[in-house]
């Protein structure tokens, strides 16, 4: 297991929808870890398997000291409230946009060795779970935002100085509903 280096916005692993996770063996144990040790090592809430390089939908998160992970994630919303806040992304290191998600979520999937879990999480976690699930979709927050704050994004993230010209990144406009997701 080891830390492994973060792919950045214009690294098409991060537009690519992520396939489902259906061998569960020592090779994704050792992925879960390498995930949790990236994660802890960059200090971020969350981080998804095509952060790093690999196309599997699942995700580790770091949320109120509690450092666990979700295989196959399956999203529901158990009411219509709302959240505004400020959200950023390892992949978009230093761009950080007020983004609306769900205040509350209920998650379903399983962990590394096939068994099915639940994940009820608000606030911070409920907003770690959406983003992440967008990553193993293919989508970014930036993806979420009014095209007046998208605008401002990508002016900030270009004079980033982890940008890169040469690989430019894809914004679209997300496939999921502006209501949170």
């Amino acid at each position: 297991m080891s830390v492994k280096p973060i792919r950045l916005l214009g690294d098409p692993v991060l537009r690519t929808p992520a396939d489902p996770v259906v061998t569960f063996d020592k090779e994704l144990r050792n992925l879960v870890k390498d995930l949790q040790e990236t994660l802890v090592n960059e200090g971020g809430a969350g981080l998804a398997a095509p952060q790093i390089g690999v196309g599997l939908r699942l995700f580790a998160f770091d949320v109120d000291d509690v450092v666990d992970y979700l295989i196959n994630p399956e999203l529901t919303f158990p009411d219509e409230e709302e959240q505004d806040g400020p959200e950023g992304c390892l992949s978009i290191p230093g761009i950080y946009v007020d983004t609306k998600r769900r205040m509350n979520v209920v998650a379903k999937g399983v962990n590394m060795y096939g068994d099915p879990v639940r994940l009820v999480g608000a606030g911070l976690l409920s907003r770690c779970v959406q983003h992440e699930t967008d990553h193993l979709d293919g989508v970014l927050f930036i993806d979420r935002l009014d095209r007046e704050a998208r605008k401002d994004a990508m002016k900030q993230i270009r004079a980033a100085e982890w940008y890169n010209p040469d690989a430019p990144p894809t914004v679209k406009v997300s496939p999921h509903s502006g209501k949170g997701t």
